[in-house]
């Protein structure tokens, strides 16, 4: 369900997301390298925009995989600390993790790399608002 949600809807659709693979609280997609990602031109180098992307969407995934289901949730916050810029050339593969889920919140982890998990591209941290508690 990951695949046909992530690569053919939206904007991860728009971007080339695809999936990879998950388990009980984690999800990794990848974002194959395409020229239409580039930032700087003269580096060849992806832009920071589709890599917030992928980790926004593998995180909030990772808070439906650790909760067992589809339900509504708004990304409060994402903290994006990048390490250096992604390989031209080379996929980015993005993974989020879901450590903690409490009634109204959910708080997530991962990392983009371009390879090398040791060698990461950036780290996020992140909570996102489980809004099905708040809609009645």
């Amino acid at each position: 369900m990951f695949h046909g949600l992530i690569s053919s809807v939206g904007h991860g659709g728009h971007l080339g997301m695809r999936y990879r693979g998950h388990g009980d609280s984690w999800v990794e997609l990848e974002l194959p390298y395409a020229e239409s990602l580039i930032g700087d031109v003269d580096t060849g180098v992806i832009a920071s925009g589709p890599i917030i992307s992928l980790m926004d969407s593998a995180t909030s995934l990772s808070v439906w995989t650790a909760i067992g289901a589809f339900r509504p949730q708004v990304t409060l916050d994402l903290r994006v600390d990048y390490m250096r810029p992604a390989t031209p050339g080379k996929t980015v593969v993005g993974r989020g993790e879901c450590y903690k889920v409490t009634r109204s919140m959910a708080f997530v982890r991962g990392i983009a790399h371009d390879g090398d998990p040791a060698d990461p591209v950036a780290h996020v941290a992140g909570t996102f608002i489980r809004i099905e508690n708040f809609l009645g």
